[in-house]
């Protein structure tokens, strides 16, 4: 079986902001970076210190940028500026918002924190430094690590983007019940580098050491570029012994980990229920059917599986659940392979079917009686046909359940409401996961499959005498997963001198019954005197624990319990200085005060695939009197426009009430209006416009609208990659906005022709077969495979092409008084021949300059400098008219 292991993943980057990528020009010098792990018990403590000198004769920008995991919570950060220690406070949400309103009106930015990726979430800092000044940077964030596929990862992504004088990375690690393996492993690593890396282990303890010298950071002896840009990593596992797991105790509090070894693996009865609508058409469906094989032959001969394939209609592969002979996996495959995308999405259809499945074999005997019952949806939108109400779909699903089989949501995307899926599987004893839509997108669904694929118990009940166990976690669990952990953790009572444990649960053959006593002054005599123990770290990993189970629990639960489970995760975060979705941290610099929220995987749906959450960019609101006034912020955002938001609503500008007047054309405008009366203050509007094109530089991991300065009718190369055979050339209308693109495509040869009034293919012929020209009008949500390019179109929103050598990409009808199109490259791997007003931006492609409120920068592309400024755009790939989306803003002559 394949591994696949569960990441604490830490980014570290200090950036200028100033400089070219020669960073050294800046006069910011990086002199030390520490970063300090300590694991105790699978509870990561991690400590990031960098310190900098500003060795230029003016005032520099220095931003600290460190990416940690999602699941981490910050726990401190401080910055220490000419023996001045600027400190962040955590507080609550609401007792924030008055600092990040201030930061808002004077065109700070708000937001410290936003999710990057899979894993990650990026925490970014900048302040000035002034000449000769020193800057020491600090964050603190603290992790439970959780077990998965038999492994505990530790993934130190390192980037220091410069060569550093004082560079080290520190892990120490004490697992009381014995370290079972220790490795590591670095993708950046060389035999020079190699030496630099020292690893020293016991019975218990272990420490990962690396420390390179300038001499071994740098690429070659002539060149000031570091080789520090990777992955390193340092995997373990604990040894286990047959017994009720392992139980420790440290003032008073108590952790416990059950995770049994060499246990028989229960048969599962598996539905897989696969969208295969419109949206999944192209690279979607086709990672999907390419995981589907993999996981089908991975079945155990003892399981029983099926499939249920839906768009607007929904198909059972077989009346019923088969069980995985060779034979019938075999079938299962050719079926799949089958499968096209196309129609609508009835997601409420599709799982009452599968729900039904296995409730007929379940009635009729068919199935193993000690078996786990499963199903697994993956879809990438959301409900267009039958019952299209989320709250609906969620409520029929879980009175058709009712508690009797577990479901996994697999959103593809960011098109899904991850909101709805996770509490529709929540309410149905699940989880959620999203897929991203990456080059690796099977491999992640086969990922969670394995995680799923072998339950060794269920039903399972740790117990705990009431008169010794003050407060608990979790303590029952409906199945336990080969190579994953339940973990437990308590406060007990004073008088405790032995805490009895019993653990209860259904095995394959048998019922599980396992007793321990533990005795308090033996456990807490483990933990005394060590150099690895940070603190209380029992009585803070039992309040991570439960602010994370109160979270997830506030998800599914009714409107009267929610108030009470957000109280107590509030309280226990404040008391233990976590920032939480419920809690902000203000951080403070000599010139301003900011604010870092915590990011939630749901956030990322409201604000695009780029996942920026806090710092969405700024525009300009411009006065009568001609006066300019930058915004930045979350809040503005929604100020202008966003979902959900009256009309009417008051914010600060500058210290002073201000009330907010949104009238929602085309594109929004914005008036602001005095509102205490007391000064004259002029009325101010803007407009968000729409862009060209929208582009997202995979250099830079940001966003890039242009503006195209053209003459209307006369063709304009838009993009052209001989290697790959493709060639879109487009043409402005009188308004100057796009009203045709030809898009001709050589691998076999196709011409696609997007209007504003159809879509004309036309396949061209070869002497015995006759060109065939297929039109397709706006007005419908079809689909046509083209050879060599799928085409997709939503009616009256967008047209996809994709499956043209892994080339995707979306031309959107956007309305508006007359209406135009804009493009979008979902999925670009060109040739390094590209060229063309976009295919230029794909290589040798760079930021400059930047001023100090970031809100302006010079590109440099292929040689050619542009200015560019920060703005928001109308986002015309969301079906949202008021969506925007933060880029920076080019105008360029073809």
């Amino acid at each position: 079986m394949e591994q696949r292991f569960f990441a604490l993943c830490l980014v570290f980057s200090l950036l200028t902001g100033l400089a070219e990528p020669a960073i050294p020009e800046n006069g910011i010098e990086i002199y030390s970076m520490h970063v300090d792990c300590k694991v105790t018990s699978r509870f990561a403590h991690t400590v990031i210190t960098s310190k900098v000198v500003n060795r230029a004769e003016e005032s520099k920008e220095a931003v600290f940028e460190v990416e940690l995991p999602k699941t981490a919570f910050i726990t401190n950060f401080s910055m220490t500026i000419d023996g001045k220690t600027y400190p962040g406070i955590i507080k609550e949400k609401k007792s924030a918002q008055e600092q990040y309103d201030a930061a808002v009106s004077r065109g700070q930015s708000a937001g410290l924190v936003k999710s990057t990726g899979r894993k990650l979430e990026e925490f970014q800092v900048k302040v000035n430094v002034a000449a000769a000044a020193k800057v020491t940077f600090e964050l603190i964030y603290e992790e439970l690590l959780k077990r998965k596929l038999g492994k505990y990862e530790l993934l130190i992504k390192v980037k220091p983007k410069q060569l550093v004088n004082h560079f080290q990375i520190d892990a120490h690690i004490f697992e009381p019940q014995g370290i079972s393996f220790l490795e590591t492993e670095s993708t950046f690593m060389t035999n020079e580098l190699n030496d630099a890396l020292t690893k020293v282990q016991n019975e218990t303890k272990a420490h990962v050491s690396f420390k390179p010298t300038l001499t071994q950071q740098r690429k070659s002896p002539e060149l000031e570029e570091t080789l520090l840009d990777g992955d390193f990593l340092i995997r373990y596992d604990v040894k286990r012994s047959a017994t009720a797991g392992d139980i420790q105790i440290v003032n008073g509090y108590f952790v416990h980990y059950f995770a049994p070894d060499q246990m028989p693996t229960l048969p599962k009865n598996i539905i897989f229920v696969i969208d295969k609508s419109g949206s999944m058409i192209g690279k979607k469906i086709q990672q999907t059917i390419e995981a589907l094989q993999k996981i089908l032959e991975d079945l155990n001969p003892e399981d029983h599986f099926n499939l249920v394939v839906f768009s607007g209609e929904i198909s059972e592969w077989q009346s019923s659940l088969l069980k995985a002979t060779e034979e019938n996996v075999e079938l299962a495959k050719q079926y799949v392979r089958t499968i096209m995308a196309q129609g609508g999405t009835d997601i409420n259809g599709a799982l009452l079917t599968a729900i039904n499945s296995l409730d007929r074999a379940t009635s009729a005997e068919l199935l193993p009686e000690q078996s786990i019952s499963m199903i697994v949806l993956l879809t990438d939108g959301q409900p267009t046909v039958g019952e299209t109400n989320v709250n609906s779909i969620q409520t029929n699903i879980k009175k058709a359940n009712d508690g009797n089989y577990f479901l996994y949501c697999l959103g593809f995307g960011f098109d899904v409401s991850y909101t709805f899926l996770e509490k529709l599987a929540l309410e149905n004893r699940g989880i959620a996961r999203r897929i991203y839509e990456d080059s690796d997108a099977a491999l992640q669904l086969q990922d969670f499959y394995q995680e799923v694929a072998t339950p060794i118990l269920k039903e399972i009940v740790m117990k705990y005498p009431d008169n010794a166990v003050l407060e608990i976690t979790q303590n029952n669990f409906k199945v336990l997963f080969d190579g994953s952990e339940i973990v437990v953790a308590g406060k007990l009572s004073n008088e405790v001198d032995v805490l009895p444990v019993e653990i209860k649960a259904q095995a394959l053959s048998s019922y599980l019954t396992l007793k321990e006593d533990a005795n308090v002054t033996e456990k807490e005599q483990v933990f005394q005197h060590r150099k690895y123990i940070f603190g209380d770290f029992i009585e803070r990993l039992w309040a991570y624990l439960t602010i994370k189970q109160l979270l997830e629990k506030f998800v599914s639960a009714k409107e009267q319990e929610q108030k009470t489970l957000e109280t107590k995760a509030l309280n226990l975060s404040l008391k233990f200085n976590f920032v939480t979705p419920l809690t902000s941290m203000v951080v403070t610099k000599p010139e301003a005060e900011e604010v870092a929220n915590k990011p939630t995987e749901a956030d990322n749906e409201k604000l695009g695939r780029h996942g920026i959450l806090a710092h969405p960019g700024s525009r300009v609101v411009s006065g009568s009197s001609g006066s300019s006034y930058p915004f930045i912020g979350r809040d503005m955002m929604g100020q202008l426009g966003m979902p959900g938001l009256s009309s009417m609503d008051t914010f600060h500008f500058r210290g002073i009430p201000v009330a907010a007047s949104i009238e929602r054309d085309n594109p929004p405008l914005l008036t602001l209006h005095r509102e205490d009366h007391l000064l004259p203050l002029p009325t101010f509007t803007t407009h968000f416009s729409y862009p060209h094109f929208i582009l997202q530089l995979p250099s830079e991991n940001d966003t890039i609208c242009l503006t195209i300065n053209g003459q209307p009718g006369i063709p304009i190369n838009v993009l052209s990659d001989p290697g790959k055979g493709i060639q879109v050339t487009g043409k402005l209308g009188n308004r100057r906005q796009f009203e045709q693109f030809e898009i001709a495509y050589q691998k076999p040869e196709v011409q696609i022709s997007i209007s504003n009034n159809e879509i004309v293919i036309v396949e061209k012929g070869n002497g015995t077969v006759l060109p065939l020209t297929v039109t397709l009008p706006w007005t419908l949500t079809t689909s046509f495979p083209a050879r060599g390019v799928n085409i997709r179109v939503e009616k009256e929103k967008s047209v996809l092409l994709s499956g043209m050598d892994d080339m995707s990409m979306k031309i959107s009808y956007v309305k508006t008084s007359e209406h135009f199109l804009g493009l979008y490259i979902t999925d670009g791997h060109f040739s390094e021949q590209v060229t063309g007003v976009l295919g230029q931006f794909y290589f040798n492609t760079y930021f400059g300059k930047t001023s100090n409120v970031s809100l302006r920068k010079s590109i440099n592309v292929q040689g050619r400098r542009y200015r560019a400024s920060r703005q928001n755009k109308k986002d015309y790939r969301t079906e949202s008219s008021a969506d925007v989306v933060s880029c920076w803003t080019l105008d360029l002559r073809p």
